[in-house]
C-alpha cells in the first residue's frame, strides 16, 4: 500500500542537461531514427542537426526516479500510465537545461488495486526563461488502499474520431531499442533484464513508454511538420500496452488544423499501444 507520507515528504533530485550534438543524436537512434524509409540524416549527423522536440522527455531528469529508495515503490510493478510535452520554445544546441521535478497528485484505486501518482516536471534555462512542461503518471499496480480520492483531477482521455485516419505512417522498432534508448537516462531494469521483465509479469523486456512516445512523434514531425522538428510544440499521450522491441508501430493521424488526435498500435498483434494521443503543430508561447 502506498505510503503518502513517504511521497509527500520526497523531492526529487534537480538535474541539468546539456542539448549537446551527441546527446541529441543519440536519443534520435533511441527512438528509432534512420530505421525506417525516411530521410532522416538531419537528426543523426552533426551537420546541419536537427534536435526532436521529444528529447526534452529526457532532459533534466535524474533518470527513473520511482526507484529511490526513500520512496519504498515496488517499482518492477510500476507502469507509465500517461505522459504530456508542452515546449514554449525550440531546444537548442549547445543549451544548458534545468530540470524540476514535483509530485502534485495521488489517486487510489482501491485495496489491492493501483495508486496512481502524477508528478510536473518543468524546464527551464540557467536563467529560468521556461523552456518546457511535462506531466506524467505512473501506475503503482497493488498500492491502493490507502483513502485517497479515486481519480486524478484534471480532464479525462481524449475520444478518437470515428472516421479514418487522414494519414497513417508505419515505423520500425530493433530488436536492440530499449538497449539505445536506455543511455538517454531511464536504466530502470525492466528494459534490458529478462528476469526483472518477467517479474513483473512480462515474458521479455518491453520498450520504454517515452521511447515509443518519441517514435510515434518522429511519425507527426514527418506526417504534419514536413520533417521540422520544431513544427511540434505538444503532445499528450495515454500508454495502454507494451511495445516489444523489434515491433512496428503504425501511427494513425487525424488533421484538425493545428490540433491533431492520434493514436499508434502494433499492427502484427493488433493492440494499441497509444491511445487518446493529442497533439498540436506550432504556437510556441
Amino acid at each position: 500500500m502506498l505510503n503518502v507520507e513517504q511521497v509527500r515528504s520526497f523531492r526529487v533530485p534537480e538535474a541539468q542537461d546539456a542539448c549537446d550534438p551527441r546527446s541529441a543524436i543519440l536519443y534520435a537512434l533511441g527512438v528509432g531514427a534512420g530505421l525506417g524509409g525516411i530521410d532522416e540524416q538531419r537528426l543523426v549527423f552533426e551537420r546541419d542537426l536537427a534536435v526532436l522536440p521529444t528529447m526534452a522527455l529526457v532532459l533534466g531528469t535524474p533518470g527513473f526516479w520511482p526507484m529511490a529508495p526513500e520512496l519504498g515503490w515496488d517499482w518492477p510493478h510500476i507502469l507509465h500510465g500517461e505522459q504530456t510535452l508542452k515546449l514554449f520554445r525550440p531546444l537548442e544546441l549547445g543549451q544548458l537545461v534545468n530540470g524540476r521535478i514535483e509530485i502534485t497528485d495521488l489517486a487510489d484505486k482501491g485495496v489491492g488495486k493501483p495508486a496512481l501518482v502524477r508528478a510536473k516536471r518543468i524546464l527551464t534555462t540557467p536563467t529560468d526563461r521556461l523552456i518546457a512542461e511535462m506531466e506524467e503518471v505512473w501506475v503503482l499496480r497493488g498500492a491502493g488502499g490507502f483513502g485517497g480520492a479515486r481519480n486524478l483531477s484534471g480532464s479525462g482521455a481524449a475520444e478518437m474520431p470515428e472516421r479514418l485516419a487522414d494519414t497513417v505512417l508505419d515505423l520500425p522498432t530493433a530488436v536492440n531499442q530499449a538497449m539505445l534508448y536506455r543511455l538517454t537516462g531511464d536504466r530502470n531494469p525492466l528494459h534490458i533484464d529478462e528476469g526483472t521483465a518477467q517479474a513483473a509479469g512480462f515474458e521479455r523486456p518491453i520498450l520504454h513508454g517515452l521511447a515509443t512516445m518519441g517514435l510515434v512523434g518522429r511519425a507527426l514531425t514527418h506526417a504534419c511538420c514536413d520533417g521540422d522538428p520544431t513544427g511540434l510544440t505538444e503532445m499528450r499521450v495515454r500508454f495502454t500496452a507494451p511495445v516489444w522491441p523489434g515491433e512496428t508501430v503504425r501511427t494513425e493521424i487525424w488533421r484538425h488544423g493545428a490540433e491533431i488526435s492520434f493514436r499508434a498500435s502494433v499492427p502484427d498483434r493488433n493492440i494499441i499501444v497509444i491511445d487518446g494521443g493529442y497533439a498540436r503543430i506550432g504556437g510556441f508561447t
